[in-house]
């Protein structure tokens, strides 16, 4: 049990809760009424899916992941190629999460009277976990898997946490999607780099991959910058005053912005300092996050 544990990598729901929080407290900043057992519930339709995929990509990835050896943000867990008797046991795993995210989802549209739509999302975020590694899609083996995390990071995880706070999507509700999509392109890259040599090896298509270490890194670079310039032109781009100082997000998007430059000005073709790049990548987008919560919970609750 203790193995098939470690295959959740929980390390990565971190910036799954702090992204579902960004959306929930920009709801709530725009005028949502604040409901702890509103906000829990909807989590509860967003964390078994996320579970889900690393129990997915862990079981349908396992003769990729033979060819490398897992790091703390990328590989994948190593157990199932350890211990090939615990794959089936993941993927049953896997279809359980799935059906529990759906059902919180259920449970969620009865309570909370939510438009019925709500539920194609969670079957959308859903799917879009499952056939990131699993046929007949397998998106990351075509060249498309990087597409469906932006949609999922940038789009649908903090889109849920405002739509299950304040029960509708908006266009104020989107304002934020461009940089965080361009975050979301960043990570994705940030954790194909150390796996390249891997994802070649097992015919994974994905762009660093394909393109090679260096076209990762200065493509997360890029996309860090435009989500720096982003928040930084936000006031200018929309006459509506909103109640936050855009520019502090700015500030914020530096830390992103200074690992990705780093990246992009030195762009290692190795993988032992590729790797200590991205840990460096990933942290900042972390602390990112965490921060950019704290300053929006401080304005919603202080």
């Amino acid at each position: 049990m203790s193995k098939l544990f470690r295959v959740a990598r929980p390390q990565f729901l971190i910036c799954g809760l702090f992204l579902f929080i960004f959306g929930a407290c920009w709801a709530i900043l725009l005028g949502a009424s604040f409901s702890l057992p509103r906000m829990l519930l909807g989590y509860l339709v967003l964390i078994p899916a996320h579970l889900s995929v690393s129990y997915s990509n862990d079981y349908f990835d396992v003769d990729v992941d033979r060819h490398g050896r897992p790091t703390f943000f990328s590989g994948g867990s190593g157990i199932l190629v350890d211990h090939p008797e615990l794959r089936a046991p993941a993927r049953r795993v896997a279809i359980a999460l799935i059906l529990s995210s759906l059902a919180f989802g259920i449970l969620f549209q009865i309570v909370y009277s939510i438009p019925i739509w709500f539920l194609g999302l969670v079957v959308l975020g859903n799917l879009l976990g499952w056939f990131y590694s699993a046929s007949p899609l397998r998106l990351a083996y075509r060249g498309l898997g990087e597409l469906a995390m932006i949609i999922s990071i940038g789009l649908l995880v903090p889109g849920l946490g405002y739509l299950v706070t304040s029960g509708h999507i908006d266009q104020a509700g989107l304002l934020f999607s461009v940089p965080l999509m361009l975050y979301g392109l960043a990570f994705i890259l940030t954790v194909e780099n150390p796996d390249m040599e891997a994802d070649r090896l097992g015919g994974k298509r994905t762009w660093v991959a394909r393109k090679g270490r260096s076209f990762g890194f200065s493509v997360t670079g890029a996309a860090v910058l435009l989500a720096t310039l982003f928040f930084f032109c936000l006031p200018w781009l929309t006459s509506r005053t909103y109640p936050l100082d855009f520019r502090f997000l700015g500030i914020l998007s530096l830390l992103p912005l200074g690992a990705g430059c780093i990246g992009w000005l030195k762009r290692p073709l190795e993988k032992s300092p590729a790797t200590r790049a991205v840990y460096g990548m990933m942290t900042t987008l972390a602390a990112f996050c965490i921060l950019a919560d704290g300053y929006m919970v401080l304005l919603a609750f202080i």
